[in-house]
């Protein structure tokens, strides 16, 4: 069985965490992953209701006030809407993740409520920053991963954090199989925050469309990019870019974005593709892991999967390369 700091002080079969991506990682995908060994977050998008919120919470809960599970958030977009910082804490979730800003502001709540915080980082400064603020877990999230991220490589970053950090290190971006979690906690990462291949769950809220889209990309075909936060007009800080499939839009604009949100027909050609499901020119945020989300799955499939295949890699691995 793995043990790490994840595993004994979370109650956890796994070190493994899916990330909170928005809409996807909702509340039946975290009871799943939750129920199947590892920790499931629920992930908010600043945009969406309190009720959504409230609702999803409700999933993962499923009737049992006891069921572990773990929230995600973003820093800068909880000083335009701090109710969902506040509908967090009263969730009382086992933790909460904060994400892309400065985590201090909400450091001592969190702890004050008794809930462990984790921060997101990017970077040896962000690293330093939430050690600092009293993160327990500091993710170092390499740019390689799906959605908003950094422009550093995760096994740089990693190697970078777990030199800093006296706090437990978990590994995101590019993390998909048994091999990858292996890899991470031989390098003394305490678990692995996983998104890519949980887009594929049957539990995670994505369109079939979506789900075709991801099964056909290979490794190459992503790109990181501030776009689609540009056509929308959403205030992503301009450091975090995201990484999304390429299509044609992408091969178009990017590199353009001035000019496509501010092109009409770019704006409405955009919007009409979002309404009707065209990943085309619709946006689908994706890691470079993609090439290994072959096939659609469960999200406890994800999780014993990728956990057992980490722990049979790391015994057959420490026989062979130690010397006796």
């Amino acid at each position: 069985m793995l043990r790490t700091h994840l595993t004994t002080t979370l109650g956890l079969r796994y070190p493994i965490l899916n990330a909170p991506m928005t809409p996807p990682a909702g509340g039946a995908l975290a009871r799943a992953v939750t129920d199947a060994g590892g920790l499931g977050m629920v992930g908010l998008d600043y945009r969406d209701p309190l009720s959504d919120f409230e609702a999803q919470i409700a999933l993962a809960r499923d009737g049992d006030p006891n069921r572990r599970f773990g929230i995600g958030l973003t820093a800068w977009s909880l000083d335009l809407r701090p109710e969902i910082f506040a509908a967090a804490l009263a969730a009382r979730p086992l933790l909460i993740a904060i994400s892309f800003g400065n985590v201090a502001p909400f450091a001592r709540p969190v702890r004050d409520a008794g809930i462990l915080l984790a921060a997101q980082v990017q970077d040896r400064d962000g690293a330093d920053a939430a050690v600092a603020a009293g993160a327990d877990i500091v993710v170092a999230q390499g740019t390689e991963a799906g959605g908003h991220t950094g422009d550093v490589g995760t096994l740089p970053l990693l190697q970078v954090v777990l030199e800093r950090c006296p706090v437990p290190v978990v590994a995101a971006g590019g993390i998909a199989s048994a091999r990858g979690l292996a890899a991470v906690l031989a390098a003394g990462a305490q678990g692995a925050w996983i998104g890519t291949p949980f887009l594929l769950a049957a539990e995670a809220r994505v369109t079939e469309a979506a789900r075709e889209r991801i099964v056909a990309a290979r490794e190459n075909e992503t790109v990181l990019t501030s776009l689609y936060d540009r056509v929308q007009g959403l205030p992503w800080p301009a450091r975090y870019r995201g990484r999304a499939l390429r299509n044609a839009f992408t091969n178009r604009w990017d590199g353009r974005e001035d000019e496509a949100a501010a092109d009409p027909d770019a704006l409405a050609a955009f919007a009409a593709a979002r309404a009707e499901g065209r990943y085309d020119i619709a946006h689908q945020y994706a890691g470079q892991s993609v090439g290994l989300a072959a096939q659609r799955t469960s999200a406890g499939r994800i999780v014993t999967s990728i956990g057992d295949g980490a722990e049979r890699l790391l015994r057959a691995c420490a026989a062979e390369v130690l010397e006796r």
